[in-house]
């Protein structure tokens, strides 16, 4: 008996190692059986987990006698499942193919490298707000397009003005002059007319929108130093949209906008109006407004013609506003006090033509004119000024097996002409731009990608740039990609930016084209990206570095009183990183941002911080979806100090805010707390000095209009 018990113990524990056992998977992918790196294969009953390794090889140790199911999965190739029994052979493996998954969602193609291939096939680093994001940003703010870029790394939308409210799109840190805006590929908001531009453009009939940050005026021309925002619009599809939004705010605005939207057969159409409204509203109770009172009405028909090889299409948009800021008693009962009333008129005709030789080659040609008329008025000054633009462009694609062509030429023409209202000299100018370029995609592999143009630009008065443009991609895995570029831009110098604009452009004297140069940059950009799955939590990371040196760029400089844009002896860069890590489990969406970027001016071998410009920024935002039923989400924005234009430094701040929507078949309603604990510029510090008669109007780095709710509901028949 007293052995019994000692072998009955030794005869249960060889029997329990040898119930332990192990499987050993090979996940290959079934396209050329490479090896998944870092696949992920689990045991769903025992919840057991292994990564594949260098050869593909996922091991599991120690698994007890049984029949299990295992899933494998791969970023971007098929989940496969597999039933497997145990006890198997020591020598057993068990070979995994896994192929490409089939997209849920529609493939994002973007427009701006003029390339039209896929987000993630081309070396030019693009980001685009397409799709959901699209909605449920334009959900925050359905009358205009600052917060559908303001929460993307690496961008800010810059208030430039405490009583007009008017915005710029700063880039990396750079000013908003140095950013190109288009819209559709045509340059329909430079100079004069980017003037109230982001106020101006509802997210309605947006398919999405694409930027490319850095040095890229090879693409589009003259403008894109810091970088390149490209607004793409709805066309038409055999099903029919037809939708209406309508959205309120506690501040006092009210924002109706409709789109429609159909094909028939070789005809189609899309047709968007909006009219936007808003109260006078000073929510620090301090006499002026953060918000100035507004109405503006916008219309824009565009009519599709289709034959077998031919396409075209033909359109407007005309936008009408009146928008007065300043002292609240001035606006609500006419007494005396600051005011600034913008009186705009935008139109916009615009048509393209797309013409297919044979299924690789095909011929494009695209025109537009546009007028942007524009007056201000302060109590001492008054402004009024048109500039009237047009834009032509021919290009010639040729798509081959592993190399693509674009070859092309267009030509700018700029007028502006300002009506005298006081004694100061007229500013008009007349310019004319001519430009040729090519462009080259080869992919000598399904791994690598080199992406190269040259751009040649003459403007009479300025002279002739010549800009280089290269991007490399490099697949390394099915999860990890590396893009390497770089490039020249320009901008020609105009007296009309932001900058100006802060005093409505009053004792601004015209530039002195005789001395003044064009605005010269160069930089580069690499940036990897990461995609994992681990268990049932999805990964993707993606880590940028950035450099732009703009050269000799223009400053104000005091004249007899007066001032005038002179180009600097010296140098602004920007350098520094941008992070961007996404999670995903189940329902769950977690967006975390950071950017760090480090602006400097050296001028007369003095080295200064950047003014308005958030060293350290971080962007959170925690989505939950119910996919067509409800979205609810959460966010938080970090904001380090600032230099002011004054010498002061400007206060940390974080901005929290909260979302939801509710969807029916074709009935949605929305909700938006923005600015959740009301931080604003006025709680902590001060937007004017001197008598709020007369006041002088210091640097706006944080929100002035504080907590707002909105909501409404959006109807598709």
């Amino acid at each position: 008996m007293k052995y019994l018990v000692p072998l009955c113990i030794v005869l249960f524990a060889f029997t329990s190692i040898h119930a332990q056992n192990t499987i050993k998977l090979l996940i290959n992918k079934k396209e050329d059986k490479t090896p998944l790196v870092g696949a992920t294969a689990t045991i769903v009953s025992l919840h057991k987990t292994a990564i594949a390794d260098s050869t593909g090889v996922a091991l599991f140790s120690n698994v007890p006698e049984g029949h299990y199911l295992i899933k494998i999965s791969y970023v971007g190739l098929e989940e496969q499942q597999v039933a497997v029994e145990v006890p198997q052979s020591d020598t057993a493996v068990l070979e995994i193919l896994l192929e490409e998954a089939e997209e849920n969602e529609e493939e994002v193609i973007v427009t701006s490298t003029r390339s039209s291939r896929t987000i993630n096939d081309i070396p030019t680093r693009v980001e685009t707000i397409s799709g959901e994001e699209l909605t449920e940003k334009g959900n925050m703010k359905p009358g205009d397009i600052r917060m559908l870029l303001n929460e993307s790394t690496g961008i800010q939308t810059q208030q430039t003005s405490a009583t007009s409210y008017n915005s710029s799109i700063r880039i990396q840190g750079l000013d908003g002059r140095y950013t190109q805006v288009l819209r559709d590929g045509f340059p329909l908001y430079a100079g004069f007319s980017g003037g109230l531009s982001l106020m101006q453009v509802a997210p309605l009939d947006l398919k999405q929108i694409e930027v490319i940050k850095g040095s890229s005026s090879t693409l589009y021309g003259g403008g894109a130093i810091a970088g390149l925002v490209n607004l793409i619009s709805k066309t038409p599809v055999a099903k029919r949209e037809l939708s209406f939004l309508a959205n309120g705010t506690s501040a006092g605005g009210l924002d109706l906008s409709a789109f429609y939207s159909q094909r028939f057969n070789k005809v189609g159409v899309t047709v968007f109006g909006s009219r936007n409204t808003a109260r006078a509203y000073d929510p620090a109770d301090i006499g002026l407004t953060a918000i100035p009172q507004f109405k503006r009405y916008t219309i824009s028909p565009t009519l599709f013609i289709y034959s077998e090889k031919t396409s075209a299409n033909v359109g407007f948009s005309y936008i009408t506003e009146d928008r007065l800021g300043g002292s609240t008693d001035y606006i609500k009962k006419g007494s005396p006090g600051y005011f600034e009333k913008n009186n705009t008129d935008r139109f916009t005709a615009k048509a393209q033509l797309t013409h297919w030789l044979n299924d690789k080659a095909h011929f494009n040609f695209k025109n537009s004119y546009s007028r942007f008329d524009r007056s201000i008025q302060i109590p001492t000054y008054a402004f009024k000024g048109l500039q009237q633009t047009t834009f032509s462009e021919a290009t010639y694609n040729l798509d081959g097996e592993k190399s693509d062509w674009v070859i092309g030429a267009n030509y700018l023409t700029d007028n502006f002409k300002e009506s005298r209202q006081n004694n100061n000299v007229l500013r008009d100018y007349h310019y004319n731009t001519a430009g040729a370029f090519i462009q080259n995609t080869w992919s000598p592999t399904a791994r690598f990608t080199l992406e190269t143009g040259l751009r040649g630009d003459y403007v009479k008065q300025f002279g002739f740039e010549l800009l280089p443009r290269i991007s490399a991609r490099l697949k390394v895995t099915p999860a990890l990609t590396a893009r390497l570029g770089g490039g020249l831009g320009y901008k020609t110098p105009t007296a009309f930016n932001e900058e100006a604009e802060k005093t409505q452009f009053q004792k601004i004297l015209p530039l002195d084209e005789s001395a003044a140069q064009n605005e010269r940059s160069a930089g580069g950009n690499f940036d990897i990206n990461y995609r994992a799955k681990v268990g049932e939590v999805g990964v993707a990371v993606n880590q940028l570095f950035f450099y732009t040196r703009l050269n000799r760029p223009l400053v104000l400089s005091g004249i007899s009183g007066n001032y005038q844009f002179v180009n600097a002896m010296g140098n602004i860069d920007t350098k520094g990183m941008e992070t961007n890590v996404r999670f995903t489990y189940d329902d769950f969406k977690l967006f975390v941002g950071y950017t760090d970027a480090d602006v400097k001016s050296h001028f007369n071998s003095v080295e200064s911080w950047f003014p308005l410009t958030a060293k350290h920024r971080l962007n959170n935002v925690l989505m939950y979806e119910q996919e067509g039923k409800l979205k609810v989400g959460a966010e938080a924005y970090f904001f380090s100090p600032q230099q002011l234009s004054d010498g002061s430094i400007g206060q940390t701040y974080w901005l929290f805010g909260l979302m939801a929507e509710k969807t029916w078949k074709s009935f949605s309603v929305f909700v938006n707390f923005e600015n959740l604990f009301d931080t604003r510029q006025t709680k902590f510090d001060t937007i004017y000095i001197g008598s709020i008669n007369n006041p002088t109007f210091r640097d706006i780095y944080a929100p002035v209009d504080g907590f707002v709710i909105n909501g409404g509901f959006k109807l598709r028949l």
